[in-house]
């Protein structure tokens, strides 16, 4: 999980000092300052770096009303699909955008309808999925038509989401076409901003007041009870891999229905259970089959369900079954996890079963199918007999240890001071690129931000993050690394 970053252009606003405390702050921002870095450049850096995921703003509405017209306009490229005819953007696509300084996601989703079944109820579902993970929401109207029995139906979901609104009167081409969209204050949203995606008119002021109401981050609080609230553990991974019978083997008696046929589990169950001391709160998840756009009916919803389950959760346990060959959905499956940056332990289910030849090629597709996740924690368990249940808790609290990790930045600069000595990076094109300095700006996943003199290509970043796991542990979490290059001395910005 690498991104890389050329300076940029920074609005003038408060900037978070992510996980740093001010005395540490201060002397990394002299340090900087040392080095030739713009001083912005760098709090943004920080900022982007420390405050986890960017907030999250869903494009949503009826069919045809130009949603994606909108989301072009946003993010100030043409990229999703714009078509005059309803229907033509199915999935949730993410794009990210920045105004006034600011940057943020951008979700882009199918026309939502009530009453629809077949592939128009999973672009509708889709859509309901958006609004619930989403920090604020655009609300696009149509306001040559005016609101129509539809738009009261997603008036009614946003009011039960209870998130920010912000309702945007599309088609309004000039001033004549003002009056459509004030009559749009009957849907009870507060103010509708007039806007015309096509040509731009009244975006600014819609997305001055989307930044009113969209937070800098999105709070992190995981479905739990607060602080001191029992961690959340999810349990993901294919059908009939044993999800619930874990559940019912730590719980020690039956809270969940398990049998024999796959698909038993349709909605995450929440499950308190005692373990050592400690109250965890286990969710059993509908096991996911293939990729979400394939799905149909029931096991569409339930996929969808697991994903919030996951993005709620700070742990996931992903089961395997290994009496069968690793399949492209159980890494599908890790990497969801992954890309949720979350914990992770991987529970090798039905140990009990397999025989010698199993367990050596098992270990072989261990080795090749799953390399890149080496650092999870694994556990050889058996749901039915209970054999290893007991390293469960051992593992999810490592896993967890790793996740809330944070190395000082002192430390971090020494690590690196050596490291770039030793191995530094290949030269390429007669320049020799090197990381200068760098700070761990967040947890939950560890996120650091590197500076350096030039572009570092993906291979040392990957050496990076394997040598940091080898200093400082991070075992059972994803790293994400950030590396931003200092400009040319004596380059002005624009």
């Amino acid at each position: 999980m690498n991104d890389q970053n050329q300076p940029g252009d920074s609005a003038e606003h408060e900037y978070d000092h992510g996980a740093l405390g001010d005395a540490e702050y201060a002397e990394f921002m002299e340090l900087a300052a040392e080095e030739g870095f713009d001083i912005e450049d760098v709090e943004g850096a920080i900022e982007a770096a420390g405050h986890g995921p960017l907030p999250v703003l869903a494009v949503v509405g009826r069919p045809n009303v130009g949603k994606s017209t909108l989301v072009n306009r946003i993010i100030g490229r043409r990229e999703a699909v714009v078509e005059d005819k309803p229907g033509v953007t199915r999935d949730r696509v993410t794009y990210e955008a920045e105004w006034a300084g600011r940057r943020f996601k951008v979700v882009d989703t199918g026309g939502w309808e009530q009453d629809v079944l077949g592939i128009d109820a999973s672009v509708a579902a889709q859509a309901e999925y958006a609004i619930e993970a989403a920090d604020a929401v655009v609300f696009v109207v149509d306001a040559k038509v005016g609101a129509t029995d539809t738009d009261e139906a997603v008036v009614r979901l946003l009011r039960k989401a209870g998130k920010p609104v912000v309702l945007a009167a599309n088609k309004v081409d000039g001033p004549s076409g003002e009056a459509d969209a004030a009559y749009l204050w009957s849907l009870g949203l507060g103010e509708p901003h007039p806007v015309s995606a096509l040509h731009g008119r009244g975006t600014g002021d819609m997305l001055d007041a989307v930044l009113e109401v969209l937070p800098n981050a999105p709070e992190q609080t995981f479905g739990g009870a607060g602080i001191g609230g029992p961690r959340r553990i999810a349990l993901i991974g294919r059908p009939n891999v044993g999800k619930s019978s874990l559940l019912n083997k730590v719980a020690g008696e039956e809270r969940v229905v398990v049998n024999e046929l796959a698909g038993t589990t349709r909605d995450p169950v929440d499950e308190l259970i005692e373990l050592g001391g400690v109250t965890w709160k286990f969710v059993d998840t509908a096991g996911i089959r293939k990729r979400v756009h394939l799905q149909q009916g029931a096991d569409y919803y339930a996929s969808l369900r697991t994903a919030a389950a996951v993005e709620k959760a700070e742990v996931a346990v992903v089961l395997i079954d290994a009496s069968e060959n690793i399949s492209v959905q159980d890494q599908r499956i890790i990497t969801m996890a992954v890309d949720a940056g979350r914990a992770m332990v991987i529970a090798y289910n039905k140990w009990d079963t397999l025989d010698e030849e199993r367990r050596y090629y098992l270990e072989r597709e261990i080795e090749t199918e799953l390399g890149q996740v080496a650092w999870a924690p694994r556990v050889n368990v058996s749901a039915y007999t209970g054999r290893h249940m007991e390293k469960l808790v051992p593992a999810i609290e490592t896993a967890l240890a790793g996740w809330e990790t944070r190395v000082p930045t002192g430390r971090l600069n020494a690590f690196l001071g050596e490291l770039v000595s030793a191995h530094p990076h290949p030269v390429r094109g007669g320049k020799q690129p090197r990381i200068l300095f760098g700070t761990q700006a967040g947890t939950k996943p560890p996120r650091f931000v590197l500076f350096a003199s030039g572009f570092i290509e993906a291979g040392y970043r990957r050496f990076i993050e394997r040598r940091l796991r080898e200093e400082f542990g991070f075992e059972g979490t994803p790293i994400h690394i950030s590396v931003r290059v200092r400009e040319k001395r004596g380059a002005k910005k624009k």
